[in-house]
């Protein structure tokens, strides 16, 4: 029976890092507001290594529709600038010498629509994390069952434990989605 717990707890902990991993993901997808985090992906060169820019600048929201960086070191500016603008978010950073400005430019209906698409790409990629993870695990309960480890409805209690893991994991799963899609939708 312990056999069958390990592997349960196993498929939790890879839905766990599944869910995680989709919050990361969500997190960068744009919503009206402004959000640091939709600054995650970006990649500064910096003395030939890119960088994180949050190691290399400090990111505040003063306001709603407006996120400040101020650069630790003020020559990687116009870089920072620039690696911004590469990374395609559709956002146009301006500096002032010191500060980079980014307004967050309202979202048009249909780019609200394409975002929503995003968020249940995601949402997608993430269920079939899920699935793959209980793939693995009811092959280990066949395999444990198989070689006599467990008994037969020992397996079978251990089956239905996950598919009710499993359900809940997914129910999950539409929640968060639904949760990003209301904030992307709302004006």
């Amino acid at each position: 029976m312990t056999m069958i717990k390990e592997t349960i707890d196993d498929l939790k902990s890879s839905i766990k890092k599944a869910e995680e991993s989709l919050r990361r993901e969500l997190a960068k997808v744009r919503t009206g507001r402004a959000n640091p985090d939709v600054l995650d992906g970006v990649r500064v060169e910096y003395y030939g290594t890119p960088t994180p820019l949050k190691q290399m600048a400090s990111i505040s929201v003063p306001e709603p529709r407006m996120i400040l960086l101020k650069p630790f070191d003020r020559s990687t500016i116009s870089t920072i600038e620039r690696a911004i603008g590469a990374a395609d978010l559709g956002l146009n950073p301006s500096n002032d010498g010191e500060i980079i400005r980014i307004p967050m430019p309202p979202l048009t209906e249909e780019r609200r629509r394409e975002l929503t698409k995003v968020a249940r790409k995601h949402g997608e990629e993430c269920k079939v994390a899920i699935r793959k993870a209980r793939h693995e695990a009811k092959d280990m309960l066949d395999t444990l069952e198989k070689e006599g480890e467990v008994g037969a409805d020992d397996a079978d209690r251990g089956r239905k434990e996950l598919e009710d893991v499993i359900k809940h994991a997914t129910a999950e799963v539409d929640v968060i989605v639904a949760k990003k899609e209301k904030d992307i939708l709302e004006v």
